[in-house]
């Protein structure tokens, strides 16, 4: 005969019982018997409504889900050769997403000989951050991925809440 810790309806501890007297206490009620810790000595069991269990867990996670903060990039290609008039539009561009809670990628692309030119491309970075810095915080500094120069900035009270936590 097998045996089972049980834990009735109103979460009081009845003791380690056969699952037969678990099962058919459980009938009584009119309620389910779920096994609980399956992997405890003896394994534990609970008297539930089984179906309202799942309903409320469908719902905790319905409601954290709906809590969740979805955080979408935007992101802005460069070339070193951009002139200012145009690169105005994407700095208010830019600041316009990072007011709305958006972060911003900001991509340099070098193609042909412009690679041997970087430092154009990091002076064009640190002049968008130097603009931007109101309104958001650089998250990763200015770095190199095979062709393409990348910055990310982040809002500024986004930035914030991530400096507290750490």
């Amino acid at each position: 005969m097998r045996e089972v810790r049980l834990i009735d309806d109103t979460n009081t501890n009845i003791g380690v019982v056969g699952i037969d007297y678990a099962q058919n206490r459980a009938d009584d009620v009119g309620l389910d018997l779920v096994e609980v810790a399956p992997n405890a000595s003896p394994p534990v069991c609970r008297i539930m409504d089984y179906g309202k269990f799942q309903y409320e867990q469908r719902r905790k996670e319905r409601k954290s889900k709906k809590n969740q903060i979805k955080v979408t990039v935007k992101e802005i290609q460069l070339r070193p050769k951009t002139d200012e008039y145009h690169l105005r539009f994407d700095i208010k561009r830019a600041e316009k997403w990072l007011q709305e809670g958006k972060k911003v990628k900001f991509r340099v692309r070098f193609r042909g000989r412009e690679i041997t030119h970087q430092h154009i491309g990091r002076d064009r970075l640190s002049k968008i951050e130097e603009e931007l810095k109101e309104v958001g915080l650089v998250e990763q500094r200015p770095n190199m991925e095979g062709r393409d120069m990348l910055m990310i900035l982040a809002p500024v009270k986004d930035a914030r809440q991530g400096l507290e936590k750490q």
